[in-house]
């Protein structure tokens, strides 16, 4: 017969191993974006004349930079999904949206009047972008929190900061297609702002739910 070490052994070796954390965090967003998408239409939109915006500069950058910081922080998730893949190359890479948007500033300062400074960087849509973000990322984030559960986090305040990171970028990617104040003045303050909430709320949640 099989004395309690073997049949330990032979559990542990048919044992379902989890799945790779590229796939999981994959099948976990897939509903979550799902949501925040049918959110996104319901209630706000593209903006108009959406495709032939695309060929104006400042609209183009603020996407592609969201969709960048999107990317990054995703990767960052991807990195704290197991304590044995240190963060800090995914962490240094979060740099590169802050920089690219520190140039568009410049280019900004130097091509608009003073006069139009404060105008560009208050908008018309502050308050909209404030609430939006959050609103579009709560459903990533539920996804994002449900993936790392199935993962080991060395630090769960981290992991979930990340989490929120990633989601409040997916949000404010959303919101973007449909904000009409492109100025990088405008993204440089009300997009971190919304951003920054859901990287909080993001840590406190992973701190409470990811420990293991």
């Amino acid at each position: 017969m099989m004395d309690t070490n073997e049949l330990i052994a032979a559990l542990s070796t048919d044992s379902i191993r989890p799945p790779a954390p590229g796939r999981a965090l994959t099948l976990a967003l897939i509903p979550g974006v799902v949501i925040a998408i049918c959110l996104f239409l319901g209630v706000l939109g593209l903006r108009p004349h959406f495709l032939s915006l695309l060929s104006e500069p400042r609209f183009l950058f603020k996407l592609l930079l969201l969709d960048l910081l999107a990317a990054l922080s995703g990767y960052l998730v991807l990195r704290l999904f197991r304590p044995s893949a240190p963060p800090r190359g995914a962490v240094l890479a979060l740099a590169i949206p802050p920089v690219l948007l520190a140039f568009a500033i410049g280019a900004e300062l130097i091509v608009v009047p003073a006069a139009q400074w404060g105008v560009r960087l208050i908008g018309s849509n502050s308050m909209v972008c404030l609430r939006s973000i959050p609103f579009l990322g709560l459903a990533p984030l539920a996804a994002i929190l449900f993936a790392l559960r199935n993962g080991a986090p060395e630090r769960p305040a981290l992991a979930g900061a990340a989490a929120g990171l990633f989601a409040g970028a997916i949000g404010a990617a959303l919101y973007a297609t449909h904000c009409p104040d492109d100025s990088p003045l405008f993204v440089a303050v009300w997009y971190p702002i919304g951003i920054a909430f859901m990287t909080a709320l993001g840590a406190a949640l992973g701190a409470r739910l990811l420990r293991w």
